[in-house]
């Protein structure tokens, strides 16, 4: 899933940029299920049930792709594959958790 725009484009807009990076409906959600752990894909998925296996793919290409995440795979039979923020993902979670507050207060 290629983005409409390239970060480039967004040299007058911080915002535009950040939520391009973090925004939809899943990014967020991969990125707080990341947020003090190291996951692998079955489990993550596991954590978020209504996504499909092919949106989780994409998505955590996208934010690997960004740096946001990093995906480490170990040469064992069968292969292991696990996920974990990167140091730049780290920097998100002061962000996620606001969000995450602001939401427990206002939509529950």
């Amino acid at each position: 899933m290629a983005r409409k725009q390239k970060h480039i484009d967004y040299e007058n807009c911080p915002i535009e940029a950040a939520l391009d990076l973090i925004g939809g409906k899943w990014k967020g959600v991969i990125l707080s299920r990341l947020m003090g752990h190291t996951r692998r894909f079955n489990e993550l998925k596991r954590t978020i049930p209504r996504i499909t296996q092919r949106m989780l793919t994409t998505q955590l290409r996208e934010l690997e792709s960004d740096k946001l995440v990093a995906r480490k795979i170990y040469a064992e039979v069968p292969p292991r594959v696990e996920y974990s923020l990167t140091s730049k993902g780290e920097t998100l979670k002061a962000v996620l958790t606001t969000l995450l507050q602001w939401g427990e207060q206002n939509l529950t």
